[in-house]
């Protein structure tokens, strides 16, 4: 797998990223979300530095998902029976999302207080 061509790298990641989508709900509807925070990022049209905090927390969430999803494929592939130490991995990556996602909120909570109209500055 080593030394392979860009393209071949990058549809890899892609056929990743389309299993992802296509395996796990969670992923759809954090993609969802994402796209939907581009909507308001177009309709609001707020600096371009809440631009970046957005779309990086965006792609934290995702990329966080990914490898949940990596994470959870394997372990169930390596060990598929119960065991408390495979459930401790699962449950730290699906903590490790949910941080993810606690801090983009808190993050598109900022950009709504400073971007209000009838909010004080």
């Amino acid at each position: 797998m080593k030394n392979r061509s860009f393209l071949q790298r990058l549809g890899f990641s892609l056929a990743g990223i389309s299993t992802a989508w296509r395996l796990e709900a969670s992923f759809r509807s954090q993609t969802v979300m994402a796209g939907g925070a581009v909507l308001f990022l177009l309709w609001l049209r707020p600096p371009a530095v809440w631009w970046a905090l957005v779309l990086m927390n965006c792609g934290l969430v995702l990329g966080a998902e990914l490898f949940n999803t990596a994470l959870e494929h394997t372990l169930d592939r390596l060990h598929p029976e119960l065991h408390p130490s495979i459930r401790i991995a699962k449950d730290c990556a699906a903590g490790a999302v949910l941080m993810f996602s606690c801090c983009a909120l808190g993050t598109f909570i900022a950009l709504l207080i400073a971007r209000w109209p009838l909010w004080p500055r």
